[in-house]
């Protein structure tokens, strides 16, 4: 037996008006959640059109040969950043003429593979062995509105297809449940003496290995209180019923880090030569939503670790990125400098009690914003709607200035 997606009904809309403007094909992305029983998509995305691929199908006969892989996998990873704790890309979509139906499959099996690997590369963390690894592939006849969706398992590289249900349902998200925490971060990364340079990102993303273990590890008190793993996380708590339902429920959450990394309690220290080293100091705000179809506080706890460990991540990510923009890739040394990463902001989903992220540079200004949620998720926002999540709590300007997540590079040469 297949498995069963349960979608919100303005995806059905969505792909409806997709259909009758896009010729003669348009993939996108399915974000949602997996659970043991289901899936839910949450939201469906058109991959941003590309002004060679529009060049090339006025050329001549569209095939689709010429979808570009590297494009959509890149599109993946820009909303994957954009994601909070318990949301994923859960497979990928295409609306296609009947002349292409017939290779659509193929396509997209390929397509879902392609973006798995994409994304894995990213993480920091390791899936776990009962995780959900079936993907979805969604393909719509443009002109007889055709539905068919399949599943690949992405951790099976010969997997063959399978059957899926696609039901849509109203208010899909209107009950589930909220997790937010802030952590503090204070990792110090050191830059050996014996290495030929320094490479930022590189030394950067080997510290942040060792702090998403620690994270892991952490203890999670819900409400607070430490949870049984295989209880229900809302157990206790009144079911509403109707239209009485609420919006999503909200769990503040707070996370307690063991003084001294590794298994064992007795530990070897080593001493080594450094001539350097990279502060990441500051504070983050962190969000995970978890379906409120009886969720398991392990599935809930795994949500916010995850949305943790991207966070800073993708902070540190967007860092290079932008270092790289404007001071060239050939910077290889550093002296003493201090960086500020980017601010995480949350933004409504039209429909949905769910908030998606972003992030901003101090100097970045909303339109730019909203240009990116338009590009990226189909999305207009308005300036109003955006909530920079870290100066919630703060009152002054002297209040935020500690509150800034900081990089802090320390070379000497």
């Amino acid at each position: 037996m297949g498995r069963t997606y349960l979608v919100e009904e303005g995806i059905g809309q969505y792909l409806t008006e997709l259909s009758t403007k896009v010729k003669p094909y348009v993939t996108g992305l399915l974000i949602g959640q997996c659970s043991p029983q289901r899936d839910y998509v949450i939201r469906a995305v058109r991959t941003p059109p590309k002004e060679q691929q529009q060049q090339e199908e006025s050329l001549g006969p569209p095939k689709l040969a010429s979808l570009d892989e590297e494009w959509i996998t890149t599109h993946a990873s820009q909303v994957s950043r954009m994601l909070p704790g318990g949301l994923l890309v859960l497979g990928v979509f295409m609306i296609a003429t009947p002349e292409l139906a017939k290779d659509g499959q193929n396509a997209l099996r390929k397509l879902i593979f392609s973006v798995e690997k994409s994304l894995s590369k990213r993480r920091l963390w390791k899936p776990a062995e009962e995780e959900v690894s079936d993907r979805a592939a969604l393909q719509i006849c443009s002109a007889t509105k055709k539905v068919v969706c399949r599943t690949y398992d992405v951790q099976d590289p010969k997997s063959s297809a399978k059957p899926a249900d696609w039901k849509y349902q109203n208010a899909l998200t209107a009950s589930w449940v909220a997790l937010g925490c802030t952590v503090n971060v204070n990792i110090h990364i050191p830059l050996l003496a014996t290495s030929p340079n320094h490479d930022l990102e590189k030394n950067t993303k080997n510290g942040l290995n060792r702090w998403s273990k620690q994270i892991e590890d952490s203890v999670f008190l819900i409400n607070g209180q430490v949870k049984d793993e295989d209880t229900e996380l809302l157990e206790g708590q009144k079911k509403f019923r109707g239209n009485t339902q609420p919006s999503t429920q909200i769990s503040d959450v707070k996370v307690l880090t063991q003084l001294c990394q590794g298994a064992s309690p007795r530990s070897t220290a080593t001493v080594q030569v450094c001539s350097g080293s990279i502060n990441l100091r500051g504070a983050v705000k962190c969000r995970a939503y978890i379906h409120s179809n009886k969720p398991k506080v392990k599935e809930a706890i795994q949500a916010l670790k995850r949305d943790i460990i991207n966070t800073l991540s993708d902070r540190c990510e967007i860092l290079f990125e932008d270092l790289i923009l404007n001071e060239g890739p050939q910077k290889k040394n550093f002296g003493r400098e201090y960086h500020v990463l980017p601010q995480r902001l949350f933004v409504p989903v039209a429909g949905s009690s769910v908030m998606l992220s972003d992030y901003k540079f101090g100097d970045e200004a909303a339109g730019e914003i909203q240009e990116r949620f338009v590009e990226m998720l189909d999305q207009p926002v308005q300036a109003e709607d955006m909530h920079i999540a870290e100066d919630i709590s703060t009152g002054t300007k002297t209040e935020q200035c500690d509150h800034d997540l900081l990089c802090k590079v320390n070379c000497e040469y």
